[in-house]
């Protein structure tokens, strides 16, 4: 059973995914998935070697699909256990309570994300929000991240393009750090901190990385890594 275990000196939650275990293949040396569809849980016609799906666009009843959700088959955390905490000497932990879903973003196994068609990508979209939606019914969840691994070297196992959606019981560290950050700056000025950002960002245009109707997406001035942005 996955476990959720605190640092004692940082006060950081860590996802200990015992389970996974059952995936030797994360400790061989690195090879490049095969290139094709033909042995791919992914790809359609394949739809019975997935974990029932929670959620599809596109058909319905079994028909030709644009976007599928279902539960990883080797999931860091599970949903049908219940939050559950315990000590161990100075440790604190809980049973690994959460989601963990993957997001088949198309049915053609050589796509690649940033050449899907616009509307496509909104339904990829669309599928994000329709889970984040369902999982906020769950008052045992805190947090919901979505992220993709792209490529061997970043961890993903299958080629074929999807994304990763992993709900928790606690909220990060960084998270909380953000928000208590936010309310500090608007007690002290009595404005929104990201209000601000945008306002500098949009006047002194050199970390602007693009402005669209809506949104606007820049090069934060404390970058904590290469290519960090901000939308």
């Amino acid at each position: 059973m996955p476990e959720l275990r605190k640092d004692p000196v940082v006060e950081r939650w860590v996802i200990i995914a015992t389970e996974r275990a059952r995936r030797p293949m994360d400790f061989a040396p690195e090879v490049v998935p095969p290139n094709g569809p033909e042995g791919c849980p992914f790809c359609p016609g394949h739809e019975d070697r997935t974990p029932p799906e929670l959620f599809r666009s596109g058909g319905s009843d079994g028909g030709p699909w644009t976007v599928r959700v279902v539960p990883n088959k080797f999931p860091a955390l599970h949903a049908d256990v219940e939050v559950q905490s315990a000590g161990e000497g100075i440790y604190d932990r809980m049973d690994g309570v959460g989601a963990h879903e993957v997001v088949i973003e198309s049915p053609d196994h050589f796509a690649g994300f940033g050449t899907l068609p616009v509307a496509h990508v909104g339904e990829v979209l669309v599928a994000y929000r329709e889970r984040l939606l369902a999982l906020r019914k769950d008052t045992r969840l805190e947090y919901v991240l979505i992220f993709k691994n792209h490529g061997v070297a970043a961890g993903a196992s299958l080629e074929h393009p999807h994304s990763q959606l992993i709900a928790t019981p606690i909220l990060p560290e960084l998270v909380a750090e953000e928000l208590q950050g936010a309310i500090r700056y608007f007690r002290m000025k009595e404005r929104c901190v990201w209000c601000d950002i945008v306002r500098q960002e949009r006047r002194d245009e050199s970390r602007l990385v693009l402005e669209d109707d809506g949104f606007i997406a820049v090069a934060p001035y404390a970058s904590r890594f290469p290519y960090e942005t901000w939308i």
